[in-house]
């Protein structure tokens, strides 16, 4: 039986920054672990990662490897916000350098919905309901 299910972000260089922006956004998130590679054309990236977003947990790493795929916005990070203040204060910093799949809006299932995708690929539906 499983022992533990938790969402893996794999990243292309760049996911201890990621992280750090993560965990600075929402309240109540930490840094659980965080290794680096310590030699060879990796040293500094992150070798393996885990934090907590406001209680749920996620691993990430930076990829030893080069792929031919990265994040798809068939996956995506859920949040549900206390205010509209809040949202939008998430959407602004999290679309920056990124794509907007759905700017803020009334969609008619939310008061306030947007879809993007971060700087990072990462993709982040953000709602207040």
């Amino acid at each position: 039986m499983a022992t533990e299910i938790l969402p893996h972000l794999m990243f292309d260089g760049d996911a201890k920054q990621a992280m750090l922006l993560y965990v600075e956004l929402f309240p109540d998130s930490e840094i659980i672990e965080s290794t680096e590679y310590t030699s060879g054309e990796n040293k500094g990236k992150l070798q393996f990662g885990r934090f907590s977003l406001n209680g749920r947990t996620f691993n990430c790493i930076d990829s030893p490897v080069k792929h031919d795929f990265d994040f798809t916005p068939a996956f995506s990070i859920f949040v549900n916000c206390e205010s509209v203040d809040e949202l939008s204060t998430l959407f602004k910093t999290l679309a920056e350098g990124g794509q907007i799949h759905m700017p803020l809006d009334n969609y008619g299932f939310s008061q306030q919905f947007g879809w993007l995708q971060d700087r990072f690929g990462v993709s982040w539906q953000l709602n207040f309901p």
